[in-house]
C-alpha cells in the first residue's frame, strides 16, 4: 500500500476555517477529484461531514471515535484497525483531512499532492502539520492563477 496525503494549504499551512475549506478554487478540485477517483480515501468525521454528499467512485474510509453507521461508508475507531485493513491494498490510498487524520499519517506517508496557495487566512482554526522539507524530493507539476489567487500543484515523494 502506498499512502499519499492530499491537501490544499496557505502560507502558513492552512487547511480549514469552521470546518470547510478556506479556498474553493475550480482547478484544484479538478486536481482532488482526478487523483483521488477510484481509490480510498481516509478522513475523519469532520471532513466526511463537510463534504456535500459522498465522493462517487472513491471508497470512503473514516476514522472515528464516534460508535456511527454512515451507509456507503466503513468506518474505523483506531490507526490501527485501518492500517489492518488496508493492508490488502496494493494501489495508493488517498488522505484527504483533516488536520489530526494528516497528523496521524504524515510519517506513514510515501507520498504528498498539495495545492500550495500563495495567500494566508489570518482565521484559520486548521492547519496542516509542520513536516521537514530535507525528507522529501519535491516537483511542480503545475501552477495557476484564479480569481486573482497564485497557486501551485507540488508533488512530495519520500527521499
Amino acid at each position: 500500500m502506498n499512502i499519499t496525503l492530499i491537501a490544499a494549504i496557505g502560507k502558513n499551512n492552512e487547511l480549514g476555517k469552521n470546518n470547510d475549506l478556506i479556498w474553493h478554487l475550480h482547478e484544484d478540485m479538478k486536481f482532488f477529484k482526478e487523483n483521488t477517483m477510484g481509490k480510498p480515501i481516509v478522513m475523519g468525521k469532520k471532513t466526511l461531514d463537510s463534504l456535500p454528499k459522498l465522493l462517487p467512485g472513491r471508497k470512503h474510509l473514516v476514522l472515528t471515535h464516534q460508535d456511527i453507521e454512515i451507509e456507503g461508508v466503513e468506518i474505523f475507531h483506531s490507526k490501527e484497525e485501518l492500517m489492518k485493513y488496508l493492508e490488502s491494498y496494493d494501489d495508493e490510498v488517498m488522505i484527504i483531512g483533516g488536520a489530526s487524520v494528516y497528523e496521524s499519517f504524515i510519517s506513514d506517508a510515501d507520498k504528498m499532492l498539495l495545492t500550495e496557495i500563495d495567500e494566508e487566512c489570518k482565521t484559520a482554526d486548521k492547519f496542516f502539520p509542520e513536516f521537514n522539507k530535507e525528507e522529501w524530493n519535491s516537483k511542480i507539476l503545475s501552477a495557476h492563477l484564479e480569481e486573482g489567487i497564485k497557486y501551485k500543484h507540488l508533488e512530495y515523494k519520500r527521499k
